[in-house]
């Protein structure tokens, strides 16, 4: 039997602890909300361990208007211009607001902020915290916001395990914590749950990650899912989630080399700052070749790699690596969801009640393919977006309603080496018909099988090269842009018809 808790007076609840989930309950405050967080806040979250910053045009040689080119770019003709132009014109005062909120942002001796580069940037504009902690340092102030505001209920130790929709409305989350299964009562809901590392055996995600099963269930519409960031520069070693050496590192002049020393990127436009996709299937390649492949920083930033770096110097310490002396072992790993929940230009998804924000969500802004250091800042505007949304929806039905008890093992373990074979920096039509055929017994039972089913159907009929997704079959770029939305429902109905 199901615990019930109906107390919450029309509250909105937040599922995810991480920047996005953090920053809608402070903007829906001063009307209480509950925040649910599988782990202590803080604990496991992929906002924690980001160690790129925000971006946001701040430098007086730029313009939101420059921002908004390099992101239009970088997304491969699939960004929503729209959203993007509402998201980089809003930027600088989300800075305003995280510093307003205690995040101590990295400064001149002057005390400007201190801008970086990163790839497809076409001016410094990426604000850090700490160096490369910009996660952990935003995370330890907005959980220390939260924490000082009444109207906000923490539960932590709560896992959210299925949304219950009525009439394409919903009425609750059934979730599991320590004493066993827990209901609570609600007309709406934020989806804050993060990405889908938890699918791939070489991931920089957190492994529990793949909160996309809870709309996918729910019969949201899903957006853009085939579209997935490997980054370039994971730490080769045996560690799983892979720590992850920033892109700002060769924003700082770092090299990619291999065995012998050669910089194989110099052939390609923007070498090593070229686009993410483009620098990962380079390394793939060249790996793939018989080739080892290293991130040179013995020069640049050289003696003051750890002052700037210390979470990843920390990480290559941990490897016997000393970074202004050895080269750094590197390899491509799964990094970042382009797709989500569609949701309109107010976080809405398509079932009522239901709001996304954050990597979970697919708002439009990356398109084909993430501009570094956008996601951070899509979380902070669009929560903001959310909650104003939100606040000002009604509660909903306050229909009894109890979800069964019975819910989907949320394993991934089963379905990672599918995933990572089928689905990673270079795809093919047998491929992913065999993945299809693997996933689709394990999908009824299976949220991490649903959603890879998902995003191997849409793969599938993705038959072009665009931004993160590459077709060796298919290697050209279409000619017209289409993005591709559908409910589990309707995936599963494609796939019977083809």
């Amino acid at each position: 039997m199901n615990m019930e808790i109906r107390n919450l007076d029309g509250r909105p609840v937040i599922v995810g602890g991480g920047i996005a989930g953090l920053m809608t309950a402070l903007h829906l405050a001063p009307e209480p909300a509950v925040l649910l967080s599988r782990m202590p806040l803080g604990a496991d979250a992929s906002s924690t361990w980001a160690q790129g910053g925000l971006a946001a045009s701040l430098g007086l040689d730029d313009e939101p208007l420059l921002h908004l080119a390099d992101t239009l770019a970088a997304g491969d003709g699939l960004c929503d211009a729209d959203v993007a132009r509402r998201v980089v014109q809003a930027a600088p005062a989300a800075i305003e607001e995280l510093a307003r909120l205690g995040v101590r942002f990295d400064r001149t001796p002057a005390g400007a902020l201190l801008l970086g580069l990163e790839a497809a940037h076409g001016r410094r504009r990426i604000v850090h915290a700490g160096g490369d902690g910009s996660g952990r340092e935003i995370m330890r102030a907005l959980v220390a916001a939260v924490r000082s505001t009444p109207s906000i209920t923490v539960i932590e130790g709560v896992e959210a395990r299925r949304l219950a929709v009525d009439d394409n409305t919903v009425v609750g989350v059934l979730a599991r914590c320590s004493v066993g299964p827990v209901f609570f009562v609600t007309g709406r809901v934020v989806l804050a749950t993060g990405g889908i590392g938890g699918l791939f055996l070489d991931t920089t995600n957190p492994l529990g990650n793949c909160g996309l099963g809870l709309a996918a269930r729910a019969g949201a519409v899903l957006a853009d899912l085939e579209f997935i960031q490997f980054h370039p520069t994971a730490l080769d070693g045996a560690d799983r989630p892979m720590p992850l050496i920033s892109e700002a590192v060769r924003g700082e002049g770092a090299t990619i080399v291999d065995e012998t020393g050669q910089r194989f990127l110099q052939g390609v436009q923007g070498a090593e700052l070229a686009p993410r996709d483009v620098v990962a299937r380079a390394i793939w390649k060249h790996l793939s070749n018989g080739h080892r492949v290293f991130l040179d920083t013995r020069e640049k930033p050289g003696p003051t790699f750890a002052r700037q770096f210390p979470t990843i110097a920390s990480a290559c310490r941990g490897a016997g690596i000393d970074p202004g002396h050895d080269l750094i072992p590197i390899r491509p790993a799964q990094h970042y969801h382009m797709g989500g929940v569609a949701v309109d230009g107010a976080g809405r998804t398509s079932v009522s009640g239901l709001w996304a924000c954050g990597e979970v969500a697919s708002t439009g802004l990356h398109g084909a393919n993430r501009l570094a250091s956008n996601s951070l800042t899509e979380a902070i505007v669009c929560a903001l977006w959310v909650a104003e949304s939100a606040a000002g929806s009604p509660g909903g039905r306050q229909k009894p309603a109890i979800a069964s008890d019975q819910d989907s093992p949320d394993d991934p373990m089963p379905v990672r080496a599918l995933l990572s074979g089928a689905l990673g920096l270079a795809r093919d039509g047998e491929g992913l018909k065999a993945a299809i055929r693997a996933l689709l017994p394990l999908a009824a039972t299976s949220d991490p099988a649903a959603v890879g089913l998902m995003i191997a159907i849409a793969a599938f009929l993705r038959q072009e090269s665009r931004g993160a997704h590459y077709r060796t079959d298919f290697p050209h770029r279409a000619a017209v842009a289409r993005r591709f939305e559908f409910t589990l429902k309707a995936a599963l109905a494609r796939l019977a018809s083809t």
